[in-house]
């Protein structure tokens, strides 16, 4: 690597890394957020099988689940402007992110509540505990217990995601290499480099995940 490169290199460092923990990060934390209220909302309809939402929560987790997420950030921020609905990039991809994220962890969570032994949602009900009693203090516990290290894996997938933002005009980490490989056109090793970040982020959170991991074993 000659002295341009490695100077183009440290430079434009710091001008990925800010868009990462500015953009990108938050980006994926609001709209794991948001996913996953949406999540414990809809696997608790299907688990309970309520009529008439049981089916239209059924249909959101086909469509999202059977759809490429690219495909979904595009008709929310290209495709709803036809019927007069506009949404800036931003809110665009939390949005997209938030309804992907919502439909994959609803099964995740809705596996992991069907596996709580059956006796215990009886037992709640023989002691007259309120059915939304028993699924906040004694079914979701369990549950988020069992499906804690997949629902942290799709938040860490989440995390290189974002970049499709990229398509939408969201100013995050990846379209800021984008930027930066238009002014210096050295693609390889500045995409090389934000990719580099990307793993370095992901691995800091393996590492939360394992340790939170270790916490949950030790209480239950």
């Amino acid at each position: 690597m000659d002295a341009r490169v490695w100077g183009i290199v440290t430079d434009s460092f710091t001008k990925l890394l800010i868009p990462g923990l500015t953009v990108t990060i938050p980006l994926t934390l609001i709209s794991f957020t948001f996913g996953l209220v949406l999540a414990i909302v809809v696997a608790l309809i299907r688990v309970a099988k309520v009529p008439v939402a049981s089916q239209i929560a059924w249909f959101y987790v086909w469509v999202f689940r059977g759809t490429p997420l690219l495909v979904q950030l595009f008709v929310i921020f290209f495709g709803l402007p036809s019927v007069g609905i506009t949404i800036p990039a931003l809110p665009s991809a939390v949005i997209a992110f938030s309804l992907n994220v919502g439909a994959y962890a609803s099964e995740t969570l809705r596996g992991a509540i069907l596996a709580v032994p059956k006796g215990q949602l009886e037992a709640g009900l023989a002691a007259n505990m309120p059915y939304v009693t028993i699924m906040r203090r004694i079914i979701l516990p369990q549950a988020f217990r069992s499906a804690f290290p997949a629902l942290f894996n799709s938040f860490i997938a989440l995390v290189k995601d974002t970049s499709l933002a990229a398509n939408i005009t969201v100013v995050e980490m990846f379209m800021s290499a984008q930027r930066i490989v238009a002014i210096y056109y050295e693609p390889l090793v500045l995409y090389i480099e934000v990719g580099l970040i990307y793993l370095f982020f992901c691995t800091v959170l393996t590492w939360l995940q394992n340790y939170c991991e270790k916490r949950l074993n030790a209480h239950f």
